[in-house]
């Protein structure tokens, strides 16, 4: 069968970073690239154009030759600020290598890691703290430079006007600084979701060729929001420098307490989301739908609203205004990357306006491996992989499943210092595995099934994805998260049972007036279990007072759960 193509939008390839901030200020001079405020409460927000950007951002890579970074490994721990994404810019426009770190590391693994990565600079958000001084100790770097509440010669914001000061004086350093683009130049540190933490070495190369071939794929617009950590490939590859690629104002978002305000002040056209996000806005959706007595009425404009469009007659906008309002009234794209997405939740966005497409990808590729065209949405699916790497299932079962593996320029180089790792990451051919699970639709697109190692191997041989049931079940209103795992029995293997364990939105049940959540949730199991084949069935039902542990990506920690039963 022949695959139907899509058009591939404008995307200009850049060989480096330095490279790209120059073109974006001359193709879009008077265009914002960032907004932010300076405090949560402030009324306006400040905003700042490509050609100030990249000014800002020259000064800055300016005096970190003149303190001499070019070529060294320099840690960034902060939040998402506006010096936080000048100061990662700068380090890749001159050759040296930037090492986002999660900020909400412990100080001992944070110190730790920075000594690991060999970091003979650090940038940091605080004032001198006595985390600061115990990473300064451990990693025997002089002082630090803060990216937010710094003063003095110790500030991002002091040697931006340094390095002004000096090009005014006629210092060319930042011109003339060497980048080799298939050297080492980010290395990040991934906790990820299984607890053994590695520096993945990527290059600018990478970066460069995987952007540009995503960007064929995806339109982008001129408005978003940044939610997603800096540190992670996907916040900051993708939510950063993809962007200013494209000539998009990104406004940094002050974290989740502000969220909802935001979009409804700086009305993004798209997101650049986890599903955790989308699937936390859809059952808000349904709560204040329901809170209002408006959840039937709501179902009803859906389903009429579906019937006009299969007739050409397309009304969301102005029939949903008031549901679309809440996030800022334009909004009409969501790039979801992480993990699947329930197949009712990308009907209902769709039915309200709101496209949904999912992308895959994972630090080690820098990070995109495959996303959806903005056209062609399939649910269930991540898209066709990007033209940048090739991929190939390895070993695959009867039903064509096996483990994705990927090679491309966008792969990384290896992880730092660990041969053994690094050794075990890649295949015969130089694939590198991702533990994950796939397979392809007729059409090419790529199906996440699961994760190796979340993999369920039932006595019989037979294999349980939990994303599988875990998407099956998610959409339900009321919950909030869900894990389906293999509950290790005290009693032996042989009575370990498939266990699925929910935290639920307490506020939404009690509106119902449910007082017993696992009644409640155990007929909506018993449904799933109606429809399953036999060796999927839930066999238990376990209801969570609070949160799963999650990283920083809110991707749930499965390593820290307790999967023990009687």
């Amino acid at each position: 069968m022949k695959t139907k193509t899509y058009p591939r939008y404008e995307s200009k390839e850049y060989v480096n970073m330095r490279e790209l901030i120059e073109d974006v200020a001359i193709r879009y001079p008077n265009r914002f690239a960032f907004s932010y405020r300076h405090k949560p409460t402030d009324a306006a927000a400040e905003r700042v154009s490509f050609l100030a950007f990249r000014n800002d951002v020259r000064a800055l890579a300016t005096e970190m030759l003149a303190h001499g970074m070019h070529g060294k490994h320099c840690a960034i721990i902060g939040k998402l600020t506006y010096p936080w994404v000048c100061t990662y810019f700068a380090l890749l426009s001159i050759g040296a290598v930037a090492v986002p770190l999660d900020k909400d590391w412990h100080e001992e693994e944070l110190a730790k890691t920075v000594a690991h990565a060999d970091c003979e600079f650090l940038f940091c958000d605080e004032k001198p703290t006595s985390r600061t001084e115990l990473i300064l100790k451990q990693a025997g770097i002089a002082s630090a430079v803060y990216l937010t509440g710094g003063e003095g010669k110790d500030s991002v914001a002091t040697w931006i006007e340094s390095g002004r000061e000096r090009l005014e004086e006629g210092d060319r350093s930042y011109f003339k600084a060497v980048i080799r683009p298939l050297s080492l130049s980010i290395l990040v540190f991934t906790s990820g979701t299984t607890g053994s933490g590695k520096g993945v070495m990527l290059s600018q190369n990478g970066l460069m060729q995987d952007l540009y071939a995503g960007l064929k794929q995806v339109s982008l617009s001129k408005k978003t929001v940044a939610v997603l950590p800096p540190h992670h490939t996907y916040g900051c590859n993708v939510g950063l420098v993809a962007h200013v690629a494209a000539g998009c104002e990104v406004y940094l978002s002050d974290g989740l307490r502000y969220i909802q305000r935001e979009l409804r002040e700086e009305k993004p056209e798209h997101l650049t989301l986890v599903p955790l996000f989308i699937e936390t806005f859809y059952r808000r959706i349904l709560s204040t739908a329901k809170e209002q007595g408006k959840d039937k009425l709501l179902s009803r404009m859906i389903k009429m609203s579906n019937a006009m469009r299969k007739v050409g007659v397309d009304m969301r906008r102005s029939v949903f205004q008031s549901v679309l309002a809440t996030f800022g009234g334009e909004l009409r794209l969501v790039i979801s990357g992480g993990a699947p997405i329930s197949r009712e939740i990308l009907e209902t966005f769709d039915a309200l306006g709101i496209s949904v497409i999912n992308g895959y990808g994972i630090t080690e590729c820098s990070p995109l491996i495959s996303v959806s065209h903005q056209l062609a949405p399939v649910g269930n699916s991540v898209g066709r992989p990007l033209a940048c790497n090739k991929v190939k299932l390895r070993d695959p079962n009867a039903d064509g499943e096996g483990e994705i593996c990927v090679r491309g320029a966008n792969v990384m180089m290896g992880y730092y210092k660990n041969d053994e790792a690094t050794e075990e990451a890649f295949d015969e051919d130089g694939y590198f595995r991702t533990g994950d699970y796939g397979k392809f639709d007729r059409n090419g697109n790529l199906q996440i099934t699961g994760r190796l190692k979340n993999l369920i191997i039932l006595s019989n041989g037979k294999n349980v994805y939990p994303e599988e049931i875990e998407n099956d079940l998610a959409a339900t209103p009321g919950i909030l998260e869900i894990v389906v795992y293999e509950g290790q029995s005290r009693r032996g293997v042989e009575h370990n049972a498939i266990v699925a364990e929910i935290y639920p939105d307490a506020a939404y049940l009690e509106k119902l007036g449910v007082s017993d959540p696992l009644a409640y949730f155990q007929k909506t199991v018993d449904t799933y279990n109606r429809s399953a084949v036999a060796y999927k069935k839930i066999a238990m039902l376990k209801i969570r007072t609070e949160e799963f542990p999650k990283n920083t990506l809110r991707k749930i920690l499965r390593y820290r759960m307790d999967t023990s039963i009687d």
